[in-house]
Order: C-alpha cells, then structure tokens, then sequence
C-alpha cells in the first residue's frame, strides 16, 4: 500500500488548473524547475533557521505544494503533448535534489541522530533510482511502496508539525527513522523483484 495509489483522484482535483495552465503557456519543464527551486529554498531556510523549532511549519506546507506541482508537470507533459526527453531527465533529477533539499535539514536538528537521517537520504536516492532501472530492463517505471516518495513527504510533513508543536527530538525519532530505513529496504527489494517479473512475463 502506498500513498502514491491516491494519486489518480488527486489529479481528477488538478485537471482544470491543469489545463488553465497550459492555456497560458506554462509548460510541464517549467513547473519540475519550479518545484525544484521550491524545495532547494525551503531547505536553505529551515537550515538557517533550525534553532527556531516554528520554521518546520514551512516544511509540509511545501511538500504538499511540491506534491501538486510533480502531478501538475506530469500532467502537462501526458495531456498536452509537453513530453520531452529532457523532462523526464529534469523529472527524475528533480525529485531526487528536492528530497534530499527538504530533508538534509532534519540531519541538523537537535535529538535527530545524524548517521540515520543520512541513511533514510541515501534508500529515498537509491529507491528513485530503483525504480528507474525498471524502464532500463524494459519493465515500466516502478512506483512500488511502502515508503515511496508520496510517503516519505506523508512522513516528514508529520514529522515537521510534531517538532514543530515543542515536542523534542529523541529516542522515538530514531525509532521512527529506524523503521523508515527498513521500509525503504522493502520497496527497494519490491520494486527490483517486480520490474524483474515484468519483463519475464
């Protein structure tokens, strides 16, 4: 089960900005460039400002936007005839760079143990990069959870508001980050077993 499943509801809401979008000229390129920028900000600024525990309010508020522009450009590149093979590059790239932008600051935080939010960085890179070899092999690009990147955002928005609401960082933290880990090892494993049966089948 993931998150990610939700998404062809999520995109039926979109579908007329979606289209007003494209009215105007905004191209599917533009909107993955934008929502990187986006990301790579807000992760500036939350590690600036880490020692004020009220600045993680910005961070789900971010990847819940960050998470209407991926389906947004997606949705300009299908619909309207934006595909193009540097959109799939700036696609790809660009969730990986805004994951990592958004999530490096929480390395930083006090009660946050750095090796493990190291760790849940390098499965969510190793994970999208996962999913893409299926495309390589000849099987479709792997979506597959737990833990894909609809739930991670899920997470760490959560997350966000927790710390920021006054509640230390600690012991449950690495619990949490501990159990983050071993679902991202999951998804890697289901998604190379299921792009492999793919192509066999």
């Amino acid at each position: 089960m993931s998150i990610y499943e939700l998404k062809p509801k999520f995109q039926n809401l979109l579908r007329p900005l979606v289209q007003k979008l494209a009215k105007i000229g905004v191209t599917a390129n533009q909107v993955t460039i934008f929502a990187m920028l986006l990301s790579i900000a807000t992760g500036l600024i939350v590690f600036a400002f880490s020692s004020n525990p009220l600045i993680l309010v910005i961070v789900p508020i971010v990847l819940f936007f960050r998470m209407a522009l991926n389906a947004i450009d997606g949705m300009l590149a299908r619909e309207h005839n934006m595909k193009s093979s540097l959109g799939n590059f700036l696609n790809e790239l660009g969730d990986v760079i805004s994951d990592t932008a958004l999530y490096l600051p929480f390395a930083y935080l006090a009660g946050i143990l750095e090796p493990l939010m190291l760790a849940v960085i390098f499965l969510a890179i190793l994970s999208e990069m996962t999913g893409v070899m299926g495309v390589v092999i000849g099987a479709s690009r792997r979506y597959d959870g737990p833990m894909g990147k609809s739930d991670r955002a899920f997470v760490f928005g959560v997350l966000a508001i927790i710390l920021a609401c006054g509640v230390s960082a600690g012991m449950w933290t690495s619990i949490l980050l501990v159990v983050l880990i071993l679902l991202m090892v999951l998804n890697i494993i289901f998604r190379i077993t299921r792009a492999l049966k793919e192509v066999k089948n």
